[in-house]
C-alpha cells in the first residue's frame, strides 16, 4: 500500500501517452484524407514523434535525476495538455506535426522517469519484471482506448470534415486530471539522487561509457529492432485495413485496436508467466509464433475483394487474424527492459532508461518511414511481409543479449 498512489499515477500516465503516441497511425490515415497528402508525406508524423523522443531523451537522460522523476512527469503532462487545447483551433498539418513533437518530448521525460520510478518502488528482480509488464500493458490499453475514442470523432462520409480535431479537447482534459493526481502522489527519490558535485559533462561521459558495455550494446540492438517491428505494423495497420482490406476509415481504426488489445492481454499474462519460466525461452517462442502469423495472415489479406461493410460479420477474416501478432510480440519489450535495468545499480537506471528511449524512438521512426515507403511503392502486403526481416534479426539479437547477460552475471559474481 506504501506506493499504491504513485503506481496508479504511473499507470494512468502511461495509458494517456499510449492514446496520444499511437494515435499516429490513425492521424496518418486522417492526414491522407483531410489534407490530401501522400502516404510517404503522412509518415513523417512518426518521425516528428520519435526523433523528438530520441533527441530529448539523449539530452536529459544523464541529468534527469537532478530535475526529479516526479517533476519531469509533471512537466510532460502539462506540455501535452496545452498542445491538445491549441491544435483544434489551428487545424493545420504543421500544428499536428508540432503536437506530435511536443508529445514525443514529453514522453521522453515520462518514460525515463517511469522506468526510474519502477526501480525505486520494487525490491526484487521478479517484482521489477512483473511491474514493468503491467505498466507496459497499460500503455497498450491506452492505445486500444485511443482507437475507440478517435474512431468516434471520424466522419466516414466527409473526408474534409474537421470533426476529428474535437477529440483533442477531451484528451487534453484527461492530461490535466492526470497532472492533478500525480501532484498529490508522494515519491521518495533519495535513492536515485546523483553523486554530490557530479557535473553535467561527467554525466554525459558516464552515459557514453555505459553505452560501450557489451551487455548494453546487445540490449539496444534488441530494443531498436523490437520497436521497429511494432511501430511499422501498428502505425500502418489502419491504412492497411483501409486500402488493402477495403474497410471504411472508422472501422479501419477500430479493427487496428485488436492489435492493441491483444498486446495488452499478452503483457498482462507475461507479468505472470515470466515469474515462472526463462525470459529467453519465452521471447524466442513468441518471435517464432509472430513470424508464422505473418506468413498465415498476409496471404489471406491478398484474397480480399472490395465489398460493402454493413455488419461486423462483413469484416474480412484477415482483419481479425493479423493484429493478433500483438499477443506474441507483447512480452518482448518489457522483459528486455527489465533485464537490462535489473543488471545495473539504481543510480544508473535514469541514464539507462534514456538510452532505452533513444534507441526505441529511432527504431520506431525508421520502421514507420520504411513501411510508408514500401506501402506507397510496392503495396501494403509487401510492406507487412517486410516485418519478417527484423523479426529474424531480433531472434539473433536476443540470443546475443542472453549470452552477454550470462557473461555479465559471471563477471559480477567474480568481482
Amino acid at each position: 500500500m506504501e506506493f499504491l498512489k504513485i503506481k496508479i499515477s504511473v499507470f494512468i500516465n502511461y495509458l494517456l501517452f499510449g492514446i496520444m503516441l499511437n494515435s499516429v497511425g490513425t492521424v496518418i490515415l486522417q492526414a491522407q484524407r483531410y489534407y490530401g497528402v501522400s502516404a510517404s508525406s503522412a509518415s513523417v508524423l512518426e518521425a516528428f514523434k520519435d526523433i523528438t523522443i530520441a533527441v530529448v531523451s539523449f539530452i536529459v537522460a544523464s541529468f534527469i535525476t537532478r530535475i526529479g522523476y516526479k517533476k519531469s512527469m509533471q512537466i510532460g503532462l502539462a506540455a501535452v495538455a496545452i498542445g491538445c487545447f491549441i491544435v483544434p483551433s489551428v487545424k493545420t498539418f504543421i500544428a499536428v506535426k508540432l503536437l506530435f513533437a511536443i508529445t514525443g518530448a514529453s514522453f521522453a521525460l515520462i518514460k525515463i522517469s517511469v522506468f526510474g520510478t519502477i526501480g525505486l518502488i520494487t525490491k526484487t528482480e521478479k517484482a521489477h519484471i512483473s511491474l514493468m509488464s503491467f505498466i507496459e500493458s497499460f500503455f497498450m490499453i491506452g492505445i486500444l482506448s485511443g482507437y475507440f475514442i478517435f474512431s468516434y470523432f471520424i466522419d466516414d462520409a466527409d473526408a474534409g470534415s474537421g470533426r476529428w480535431f474535437t477529440v483533442y479537447y477531451l484528451i487534453g482534459a484527461f492530461y490535466v486530471l492526470a497532472l492533478i493526481l500525480l501532484s498529490i502522489s508522494p515519491l521518495d527519490e533519495s535513492a536515485a539522487k546523483p553523486e554530490a558535485g557530479l557535473k553535467f559533462k561527467q554525466s554525459y561521459k558516464d552515459m557514453l561509457r555505459l553505452l560501450m558495455l557489451p551487455l548494453v550494446v546487445s540490449f539496444v540492438v534488441c530494443a531498436f529492432l523490437y520497436v521497429l517491428i511494432e511501430q511499422s505494423i501498428m502505425s500502418w495497420l489502419p491504412t492497411f485495413n483501409n486500402k488493402v482490406l477495403h474497410l471504411p476509415s472508422s472501422i479501419s481504426v477500430l479493427m487496428a485496436g485488436i492489435m492493441a488489445s491483444s498486446t495488452a492481454i499478452g503483457r498482462f499474462l507475461a507479468g505472470v508467466v515470466l515469474k515462472r519460466i526463462s525470459w529467453y525461452i519465452c521471447l524466442t517462442v513468441c518471435l517464432i509464433a509472430s513470424a508464422c502469423l505473418v506468413l498465415i495472415a498476409i496471404p489471406l489479406a491478398s484474397n480480399t475483394p472490395p465489398h460493402d461493410i454493413r455488419l461486423w460479420a462483413d469484416v474480412p477474416f484477415a482483419a481479425y487474424i493479423f493484429p493478433l501478432i500483438g499477443f506474441f510480440l507483447a512480452p518482448i519489450y518489457p522483459a528486455i527492459n527489465s533485464v537490462i535495468l535489473g543488471a545495473l545499480p539504481k543510480n544508473q537506471h535514469g541514464t539507462m532508461s534514456g538510452l532505452i528511449v533513444v534507441f526505441s524512438a529511432l527504431g520506431g521512426s525508421l520502421g514507420s518511414l520504411i513501411t510508408g515507403y514500401i506501402f506507397q511503392h510496392y503495396g501494403g502486403q509487401t510492406a507487412f511481409y517486410f516485418s519478417l526481416i527484423p523479426i529474424t534479426a531480433l531472434a539473433l539479437a536476443l540470443y546475443l543479449f542472453q549470452k552477454m547477460k550470462q557473461k555479465h552475471l559471471l563477471q559480477s559474481s567474480l568481482s
